[in-house]
């Protein structure tokens, strides 16, 4: 059995993907270690899960939230340079770590988020086997594939392959900082001229969260390419740490409206207010789960303006089952479970691949998209009664809830990597690369 060191950003969301395939593994009889910086052991959701931390002299303890608020609200320009900055701060910083810590823990293979460059590229140099893992969208760059942070719809015309173009140019500029700290531990690590993301992907297999019946068509995916479907705990974790998990008692004779803004966005709640104020005037029952971001009183606010029900963290996939239509950012793990409950979606993506996630749902045509920063409750409003009176949404979710659900999610994912590490016999439909 094998050691498994992941290496993932340090947000909840990435961490409860990779916690929920670490104890997939762990249940297999492999053993599975977490390496960040010291506050990132917060959201190891198992405890049967290692964490072993690193980065204490510029990543010390109580730093991390600072680096979320920043993140989740840049606000400007200069703010957005700062958290590109936070970026390149961290993958800088484990770098530097990684390697004495692979060494400490006698690590056999690690799984990579490809969102962090540091993970698969001090595997690569040391040569320890990686599996990358796309818990947003994927990095994978491929001619006439808009990136993932764009907001642009898709097209083969001359316009959208030269609007593609242009706007990899401006982010690649724009990520300059992050770039350079890539390039230049790539360089110390003699793995040549690589200054990307997507230059540290696994040549054994790459896994993914979305589904191929949400993405926009691609031709240049790699063999060794497969998408999973949500990474999802298949029994209840061994922690302590569970969320109180709230459940409405839904009334059949109104429409049922749930809103959530995810994990990093739960604290904005000018935008939560003007999603209650559209919703009112339709007699809906609207449910708000801002994940913790909100206090007290904006809670009775809330309430106030016509929400029906406000908690913290709702249990998703139920709701979502009984739910008519969905508001929410266009996180991949929201817009994965409206998919596999054929709900609706008002998608206002903030940040992130919130644009390119609500450009996919456009093209699927599963829903809507509005600006989360401009739209007015009586634009929210037109977009939400369009949902629930057009029953050819949920129509056109049917497909793509039939690929979500036999694409395999957290076990196809743990035969993937054993099968590519040769630590099982082979799946059928997984190449084993040496």
């Amino acid at each position: 059995m094998a050691h498994f060191a992941v290496v993932t950003p340090a947000f909840y969301s990435h961490f409860n993907a990779m916690s929920a395939l670490a104890v997939e593994l762990i249940d297999r009889g492999h053993r599975v270690t977490f390496i960040h910086r010291p506050d990132a052991a917060m959201w190891v959701a198992d405890a049967r899960i290692g964490f072993y931390a690193v980065g204490a002299d510029t990543h010390p303890p109580g730093s991390v939230h600072a680096a979320l608020r920043r993140a989740a609200n840049p606000g400007s320009p200069l703010g957005l340079r700062r958290v590109i900055a936070d970026m390149a701060d961290t993958t800088d910083m484990l770098c530097r770590t990684l390697p004495a810590a692979f060494e400490a823990l006698g690590i056999d293979a690690v799984l990579a988020d490809q969102m962090e460059a540091a993970a698969g590229m001090v595997a690569e140099a040391l040569g320890i086997p990686f599996v990358s893992v796309a818990c947003a969208l994927p990095v994978n760059r491929e001619p006439g594939i808009p990136l993932p942070v764009m907001p642009f719809e898709y097209g083969d015309s001359p316009r959208h392959l030269k609007m593609y173009e242009g706007s990899t140019r401006v982010y690649d500029w724009m990520m300059g900082p992050h770039r350079q700290a890539v390039a230049r531990h790539a360089h110390r690590l003699g793995l040549g001229e690589r200054d990307n993301l997507h230059h540290f992907l696994s040549p054994l297999a790459q896994v993914s969260q979305s589904t191929s019946g949400f993405d926009f068509p691609r031709r240049e995916l790699p063999a060794h390419f497969h998408h999973v479907g949500p990474l999802r705990f298949t029994r209840r974790a061994a922690s302590a740490k569970d969320h109180d998990y709230f459940v409405p008692e839904v009334a059949d004779d109104r429409p049922f409206i749930f809103t959530s803004l995810g994990s990093m966005q739960g604290s904005r709640f000018s935008l939560f207010r003007r999603i209650v104020r559209a919703c009112r005037p339709l007699g809906a029952q609207l449910l708000v789960a801002h994940c913790g971001g909100l206090n007290a009183a904006q809670e009775d606010a809330l309430r106030r303006e016509g929400a029906t029900w406000v908690c913290a963290f709702a249990k998703q996939d139920v709701v979502l089952a009984r739910a008519d239509a969905v508001v929410s950012h266009a996180g991949v793990n929201t817009v994965m479970d409206a998919i596999a409950t054929r709900t609706p979606m008002l998608v206002l993506p903030i940040a992130f691949d919130h644009p390119g996630a609500a450009a996919r749902v456009l093209h699927a045509g599963i829903g809507l998209r509005a600006s989360a920063r401009f739209s007015s409750p009586a634009t929210i409003r037109k977009h939400v009664r369009t949902l629930l009176d057009d029953p050819s949404f949920a129509r056109r979710m049917e497909p793509l809830a039939e690929n979500l659900l036999h694409a395999g999610g957290t076990p196809r994912a743990a035969d993937i990597v054993e099968a590519a590490l040769r630590l099982t016999r082979e799946p059928d439909d997984v190449a084993c690369l040496g």
